[in-house]
């Protein structure tokens, strides 16, 4: 085993999610080797990118080894003709978009802070932002990937062709997993021009009236537009965003110039009277989607981190104005603060908690939980102290197909190696 291997530098911490010493792969083979030693002598290993999921999952304060992919990135290889990249897990985000852009292209990927969340991370925790509208998930563009099991076996998924249905998308599997299956070494995507015009629209309702917004909100997606994001914004985050404390819509297209304000002046035409309007183009608008993704709480390397609980709430797309306006209402009744935001058109919201105390936070939650589910929904805690997620129920009730993921996490890693306790269920 040749990797580098030195003390944590945080070996206590607020997330939990830590442990006493830190593997430096640079190579596959390193990260091969140093799993089957953990594997032969019964150690449990935590994968970790930037750290920005240390808060999501999990009850034990530490694993015995994190294994950091800080050194394994770059560019493997980037075809701009075919519009495909392969890359190292531990690049993040940030770093490769600066590389695409190069090339008039982009990973069309918008998860929370993106100068630190790495590919690999996104890809096992399947994140997505507003801009998942139009472009969807990490699900949707990853095309073939290397993987290192439990065993230090290394598996090839998936092919570098944008176009593949032959035999099962084993790609699946693993993203969304929280690397409890596997270590990602090399992920492929499908890539996509960046737009010649980006447009963000962001509408402010002084009233509050949820019904005419919810009217808007279905005639826009009943008309012939194309937004890449419609996202709902409560009063207390649109105040973070600006000056405004009231209920706020962004709008964003992006297209070709005429496109774009073909459909801009849609907006103006058909948007509620009582709405005031502002319009951010090219890097203004590009500046308030950075701000925007700082919004939700990030993993630090500190030992002290945001404690406030961030939950992730699925429904019916047109459910979020009620979704929206209902988790503002739980930070009013219960002293919390509140800051919320939900995706018109797919149908993710999320709630950003925060309170005096934990019994204070985990009544917020359970309303918020109880409000999702009620609607046909659900709701589960993406980050929090570990404190709090001991006393959680973080991912709520079990799917009725828990024992098909139990019997994949027994099958592939069955002394527990990987991420043990970080999925559904505990797995």
């Amino acid at each position: 085993m040749q990797a580098h291997i030195a003390e944590t530098k945080a070996a206590s911490h607020s997330l939990g999610n830590t442990a006493p010493y830190t593997v430096f792969p640079d190579r596959e083979q390193e990260i091969a080797d140093f799993l089957t030693y953990a594997r032969q002598n019964g150690k449990t290993v935590i994968p970790m990118g930037g750290g920005t999921k240390r808060g999501f999952g999990g009850t034990e304060e530490a694993a015995d080894f994190i294994l950091s992919l800080s050194r394994c990135t770059g560019i493997v290889e980037h075809s701009p003709g075919d519009m495909i990249v392969t890359v190292r897990p531990g690049t993040t985000l940030q770093e490769l978009q600066d590389n695409l852009a190069e090339y008039g292209q982009k990973l069309p990927l918008d998860p929370a802070w993106p100068e630190y969340a790495t590919v690999g991370g996104i890809v096992c925790a399947n994140d997505s932002g507003p801009k998942r509208l139009r472009y969807g998930s990490a699900r949707d563009h990853v095309i073939a990937m290397r993987v290192v099991y439990p065993d230090g076996s290394v598996i090839r998924t998936g092919a570098k062709v944008v176009k593949n249905v032959a035999g099962y998308d084993m790609n699946k599997l693993f993203i969304g997993s929280m690397g409890t299956l596997g270590v990602l070494s090399e992920l492929s995507f499908k890539l996509r021009p960046l737009p010649k015009a980006e447009s963000l629209m962001l509408l402010t309702f002084p009233d509050s009236p949820m019904d005419g917004i919810r009217t808007f909100l279905q005639e826009l997606q009943n008309s012939m537009l194309e937004p890449v994001a419609l996202e709902l914004i409560n009063p207390v985050l649109a105040g973070r965003l600006g000056d405004s404390l009231s209920y706020m819509l962004a709008v964003s297209f992006e297209d070709v110039e005429s496109a774009v304000r073909y459909q801009e002046e849609w907006v103006r035409v058909h948007m509620p009277e009582m709405a005031q309007l502002t319009v951010l183009a090219q890097q203004e608008a590009r500046e308030w989607w950075k701000a925007f993704a700082r919004v939700s709480p990030r993993g630090s390397e500190e030992e002290t981190a945001d404690a406030r609980v961030a939950v992730k709430i699925g429904s019916k797309n047109m459910d979020i104005p009620d979704i929206v306006a209902a988790c503002h209402k739980v930070g009013q009744v219960r002293n919390l603060m509140v800051e919320a935001h939900g995706g018109a058109g797919h149908g993710i919201s999320h709630a950003y908690v925060e309170g005096k105390s934990e019994d204070e936070l985990i009544a917020g939650i359970e309303d918020i939980r109880r409000m999702a589910v009620e609607r046909g929904g659900y709701a589960i805690v993406r980050h929090a102290p570990l404190s709090l997620r001991r006393r959680l129920d973080i991912w709520g009730e079990k799917p009725k197909y828990f024992s098909l993921l139990e019997g994949i996490k027994r099958t592939i890693d069955p002394y527990r190696v990987l991420n043990p306790g970080r999925f559904v269920g505990g797995i």
